[in-house]
């Protein structure tokens, strides 16, 4: 005659949720903040282009037509 086991323990369940808390998600501005090394270059760019064309501007205006590409503005 065969025996079989019929003592077997099972786990516990589990009662609270301490376990799965839930990952609240970071909210943030919505801006991208560049760096003044990254607008640089990027101004440089446009003013060897501009002047590659002969066009006429100015380096602030080459600076600021840089942040607004590098920012999506």
């Amino acid at each position: 005659m065969k025996t079989t086991k019929s003592n077997a323990v099972s786990k516990p369940k589990k009662t609270s949720d301490a376990g799965n808390a839930i990952k609240k998600k970071k909210i943030t501005t919505g801006k991208y903040v560049v760096s003044e090394e990254k607008i640089r270059e990027k101004a440089m760019e446009i003013y060897y282009e501009r002047i590659a064309r002969g066009e006429h501007g100015t380096p602030e205006g080459d600076w600021h037509e840089a942040e607004e590409i590098l920012k999506g503005s």
